[in-house]
């Protein structure tokens, strides 16, 4: 099973385990990146 497909369904059974849209789910992935970005950049300033 290539790389690809094994993302896919983890982003599906992720999807339907939470019960979000894809819409919900690119709110959630903006946010969990903006959170990550500030923690790094939080980190490379110490």
């Amino acid at each position: 099973m290539s790389l690809i497909s094994q993302h896919k369904r983890f982003i599906s059974w992720y999807q339907s385990k939470l019960g979000i849209s894809d819409y919900g789910l690119l709110w959630l992935v903006f946010f969990k990146g903006v959170i990550v970005a500030l923690i790094v950049e939080r980190l490379v300033n110490f």
